[in-house]
């Protein structure tokens, strides 16, 4: 059993997605059942929005999970867990403010030393407990760590070892007694039989803490995996709270959902994603050693040079059904070889085929224009515009790549594009005409 559990204080970004699709493949591969968890306890910055776009993004790139699970809805659970664990002494009552908290840091820091919590809570007697409730003061909840080593083999980095209290004691309850990640996780990771967590390796100190929990409510531990972090180019990390390598941003650019499947399964590992395969073939080759530990940097022109290579293999069904576009067969099978996007495909094909007039009309020398239009070939077929460029050649002097040029954006209002000889072929003889009378004029 494995899970995707994001939260939704933001949009969903690449280093999310990477999670969920290495935990959606290898549960696929080993042939493991996937569920969806909402984190949502955090009600200050938790967002319905966020939930349906989370749901949304997922299926818009082809992750699928048998069920969602909420933690909102298990708040009675977690409130059965706090009580164990406080009758059991597990945890204890902590009244340090943030601002004492971080100067205890600063100070040990200062000293060369690390920043782990003193535990001078834990040292408070009773009678002294209950005067600071009474003043008003409302206790935060630690975890009690204890000098057993904790360690574990990582599916990712190997033998991991924490000893000696190398980790602080970590906040598994708010003042107003409401969970946090560390023990939330443990709780519904245990209840559904999770027995595989792949996730960013900014959690390993987490784990550590975890493996604990699971150990005091008698759970069984699962297997640990834990990738680097995806950066971006300048070494900085990926926000929930930017549109930056979202992935509503990469729809906005039409980015194919393969694309970005294959991208994310395949960086940082030795794997080529220059080839795109399709989900059952990622499945089919993915292997949880074939990932590294080392950083990982995600460069948006790489997916946006491999997305363009990839639109130029597609046939136009696929085009139809991937982006929802009602291109015809003739058009797609001559624009695809240049275009690097798909919104330069639409935009050729609303050229081609409405109305195109120029603001700023190109100027030619005397007669140019009337040659233009003097010797359009009567019949509109393949060697229409080789026939037609041929004849003004033979009746004026200019430049064949001038000429080409210059029509061409007197009819396209580009400088390149596809092949004139089979753009023209997708247009009526009446439209060019009219372009060639609309789109330039002589100079005086």
């Amino acid at each position: 059993m494995l899970r995707f559990a994001p939260s939704p204080t933001g949009l969903l970004h690449m280093g999310n997605v990477r999670v969920a699709l290495i935990n959606y493949l290898y549960a696929k591969k080993n042939n493991l059942s996937f569920f969806l968890r909402i984190d949502d306890t955090d009600q200050d910055r938790s967002k319905t929005e966020f939930v349906e776009s989370i749901i949304e993004d997922l299926e818009w790139l082809g992750i699928h999970y048998k069920k969602v699970i909420r933690q909102s809805e298990r708040i009675s659970k977690y409130k059965e867990i706090f009580d164990f664990l406080k009758n059991k002494k597990f945890i204890y009552p902590c009244f340090e403010s943030a601002d004492e908290l971080s100067l205890k840091r600063k100070i040990l820091l200062k000293q060369g030393k690390p920043p782990i919590y003193d535990r001078s809570s834990l040292r408070l007697k009773k009678n002294e407990i209950m005067e600071l409730i009474q003043s008003g003061k409302k206790p935060h909840w630690r975890l009690k760590l204890d000098d057993e080593t904790i360690e574990w083999c990582d599916m990712i980095h190997g033998k991991i070892t924490f000893s000696n209290l190398s980790v602080s004691d970590p906040v598994v309850f708010r003042s107003d007694e409401m969970p946090l990640f560390t023990i939330t996780s443990v709780v519904d990771d245990a209840d559904t039989g999770v027995t595989h967590v792949f996730r960013g390796d900014d959690h390993i100190t987490n784990t550590a803490a975890q493996i604990k929990l699971f150990k005091l409510i008698d759970a069984k531990v699962p297997k640990f995996g834990h990738f680097p972090l995806i950066k971006s180019i300048s070494g900085q990390g990926l926000s929930k709270r930017s549109e930056d390598f979202s992935v509503r941003q990469f729809r906005k650019q039409k980015v194919s959902q393969v694309v970005l499947l294959n991208y994310l399964q395949k960086i940082g590992t030795n794997q080529s994603f220059e080839k795109i395969d399709d989900i059952d073939t990622l499945y089919k080759n993915f292997n949880i050693n074939n990932f590294s530990k080392n950083s990982v940097f995600f460069d948006p022109n790489d997916v946006e040079r491999i997305n363009s290579k990839y639109l130029k293999t597609l046939d136009i069904e696929t085009v139809k059904e991937t982006f929802d576009l009602n291109l015809d067969n003739k058009f797609w099978l001559i624009v695809r070889s240049n275009i690097h996007s798909i919104d330069e495909a639409k935009e050729w094909f609303d050229l081609v085929k409405n109305d195109f007039l120029m603001t700023n009309k190109i100027i030619l020398k005397k007669p140019l224009k009337s040659i233009m239009l003097q010797f359009i070939p009567e019949k509109l077929d393949n060697d229409f515009w080789s026939d037609w460029t041929n004849k003004i050649l033979e009746n004026f002097e200019i430049k064949p790549k001038v000429l080409y040029i210059t029509l061409r954006e007197i009819l396209t209002g580009k400088k390149y594009g596809p092949s004139m000889n089979d753009l023209l072929t997708l247009m009526r003889k009446d439209e060019i005409i009219k372009r060639v009378e609309s789109n330039c004029e002589e100079e005086d």
